[in-house]
């Protein structure tokens, strides 16, 4: 029986950041399972990749909090804690956080709320682990934002469901009636790392490229708001 892999970006999924410490050690990584257990007492689950450095992390202090990005994320901040390594570089070193009551990291923006649990259970999944933690700290920050969704991810990565400046959404096919025919008609360009598509009726706002900029004139040092890539790893889109 064949399975369309398509099929699991249906289902309803979050989009999260999983912090956990090491010693004094700190690391965060993009997760998109995160889900609430019980409420008596409140318990959550998240699954976390085994080659993460995170994973390493938690299961060596047995405590993480769960960051809920909201809607109006930047795509370089996901991509900060998406492609790249803790193992390379210190993902915090600019990004604004405070240690909560467990010691792990917890982000203070772009985040519209976290909870701190404690590992009291887990399961081996193949590739992952599902952690399964007690809940004992928990914050809402910005209670009227809207949290952001795997589905939202991929419209934003795509350039479908673009979000300007001032954290609001614009409506794509409007924008593109404002445009000219030939701007219409230049080509998107897809990066080969994560999948991200510049599309250049819309242009990438938070670089300061405009809609209606062709690929060709994005200055060389750009680069992709996801995963960090150059230029050169982008591909024409047929």
């Amino acid at each position: 029986m064949a399975v369309d892999s398509k099929i699991f970006r249906k289902l309803s999924y979050g989009l999260f950041v999983i912090t956990s410490k090491k010693g004094k050690l700190i690391n965060g990584q993009i997760a998109n399972t995160a889900f609430q257990i019980s409420s008596e007492p409140a318990t959550v689950a998240i699954s976390i990749n085994k080659n993460n450095l995170t994973h390493e992390f938690i299961k060596e202090s047995k405590v993480f909090s769960v960051n809920i990005l909201s809607d109006y994320a930047p795509m370089d901040l996901i991509g900060h804690f998406g492609f790249k390594s803790g193992r390379d570089l210190d993902k915090f070193s600019l990004i604004p956080y405070l240690i909560g009551e467990t010691g792990v990291p917890v982000l203070q923006e772009n985040s519209i709320g976290y909870l701190e649990a404690e590992v009291i259970e887990s399961m081996d999944v193949e590739t992952h682990t599902v952690f399964i933690g007690k809940v004992l700290n928990a914050k809402t920050l910005y209670g009227e934002a809207e949290p952001m969704t795997y589905a939202l991810y991929h419209l934003l990565k795509k350039g479908v469901v673009p979000v300007s400046g001032n954290n609001k959404e614009i409506n794509a096919e409007a924008k593109k009636k404002e445009l000219s025919k030939e701007e219409n008609n230049m080509k998107k360009y897809v990066c080969t790392v994560c999948g991200y598509v510049y599309d250049p009726s819309i242009g990438d706002p938070d670089s300061g490229i405009a809609a209606g900029t062709k690929f060709e004139d994005i200055p060389d040092n750009w680069v992709c708001p996801v995963c960090g890539v150059a230029k050169d790893q982008f591909e024409v889109v047929d």
